[in-house]
C-alpha cells in the first residue's frame, strides 16, 4: 500500500486528490463496464464473496417489517437477503447504472414481489430522499469507494429514522492487499502517477469516530477477515478486476487497456498470487429518539 500512498500525496500536491466529481464520474464508468468486460461476470466471479460478507454483516440484526435503504447495492446481494429476513421493502441504490440493470434481475430471477424492491440511481454523498425516511440505512463494500466518506455518513443520518439502525460495510486495512499491490505493480507509471485512486480503507476506530461524529449512538464494530484461494493466479487477477471494475483505466488509452490487463495477469502469475484477502469492518449504530418523541415535542 506504500505505492498508493505515495501516488495519493503526489495527487494532494497536483490537486487530483480533492477532485470528487472526477472521482464519482471513474468509478461510475468503471462499474458501468467502460474499462473492463470483467463487470459483465460480477456475480459469476465475484458473487460469492460478496454474499459472505453480506451474510456477516446481517447476522443478528432483525430486519423484520423494517423499510431499508442498501446505498451502494451493487448487484443487490444485500438487499436480497435483507428481504429474505423480513425486511418489508428495500431501496437498491447505486450510482452505476448497469449494477442496478444487474440487481433487477437478479430480483427477478429470486422471484421477489416488484412491490417489496425498488431501484435508484443515487450519490452516496446526496441521498435523493427526505429526512427520516427509513427504518434502517446499509451499506456493503462500497463506502471504501465515496470520495466524502464523511459526508456520506451524514447523509445516512439525515435519511435514517430516529430510533432506526445503521450497519455500514467498510474496507479494513488488509482488504485486496494482495491484488492490489500486485495490479499497480504492473501498470504503466506514465498512466498513473499523480492519480488518487479510489479506495479507502478504514480501522475500526476510525469508523467508530467517523459514526460518532454524524451523531449515531451506541456504536460498535465487528471485523472479519477471510484469506480466498483461488485455483490458478489468472481466476485471482480475473476476479479482482471484476470486483473492482478495474476504474484506474480511465487514464489509460483505450487501445493499450488490454495490454495492461494482460501484464497484470503475467504478474499475479510470476508472483503465484492465488489468495486474496477479504478485510471487512462493519459498523452498526442507532439514530437517537423515535419518531413519536419527536412529535409529542
Amino acid at each position: 500500500m506504500l505505492m498508493v500512498n505515495a501516488n495519493n500525496l503526489i495527487a494532494l500536491i497536483n490537486g487530483n486528490y480533492v477532485n470528487s466529481p472526477a472521482m464519482k464520474e471513474r468509478v461510475k464508468s468503471g462499474y458501468d463496464g467502460a474499462f473492463s468486460d470483467h463487470i459483465t461476470r460480477y456475480d459469476e466471479l465475484a458473487g460469492e464473496f460478496q454474499k459472505k460478507s453480506a451474510v456477516a454483516q446481517l447476522s443478528g440484526i432483525d430486519l423484520r417489517d423494517k423499510e431499508i435503504i442498501d446505498i451502494g447495492c451493487g448487484t443487490g446481494v444485500i438487499s436480497l437477503l435483507a428481504l429474505e429476513m423480513g425486511a418489508k421493502k428495500a431501496v437498491c441504490g447505486d450510482i452505476s447504472a448497469s449494477m442496478l440493470e444487474l440487481a433487477g434481475k437478479n430480483s427477478k430471477a429470486a422471484g421477489i414481489d416488484p412491490g417489496r424492491l425498488s431501484f435508484c440511481q443515487l450519490d452516496a454523498e446526496s441521498l435523493p430522499y427526505a429526512d427520516n425516511s427509513f427504518d434502517a440505512v446499509i451499506t456493503g463494500m462500497s463506502f471504501g469507494l465515496f470520495p466524502d466518506q464523511k459526508k456520506a455518513v451524514d447523509e445516512m443520518f439525515r435519511v435514517l429514522k430516529p430510533g432506526g439502525l445503521i450497519s455500514l460495510g467498510a474496507h479494513g486495512p488488509e482488504h485486496y492487499w494482495e491484488a492490489i499491490d500486485t495490479t499497480i505493480r504492473s501498470l504503466s507509471k506514465r498512466y498513473v502517477i499523480g492519480y488518487r485512486f479510489e479506495f479507502w480503507p478504514r480501522t475500526e476506530k476510525q469508523i467508530i469516530k467517523m459514526m460518532k461524529n454524524a451523531g449515531f449512538r451506541d456504536v460498535c464494530t465487528s471485523r472479519y477477515i477471510w484469506r480466498n484461494l483461488f485455483g490458478t493466479p489468472a481466476s485471482a487477477c480475473d476476479f479482482f478486476a471484476a470486483v473492482s471494475s478495474n476504474w484506474w483505466y480511465a487514464r489509460i488509452p483505450e487501445r493499450k487497456r488490454q495490454g495492461e490487463y494482460r501484464k497484470a495477469v503475467l504478474l499475479f502469475e510470476k508472483r503465484g498470487i492465488r489468495q486474496v484477502t477479504d478485510d471487512v469492518i462493519v459498523g452498526y449504530g442507532k439514530k437517537p429518539g423515535s419518531l413519536v418523541a419527536r412529535d409529542i415535542h
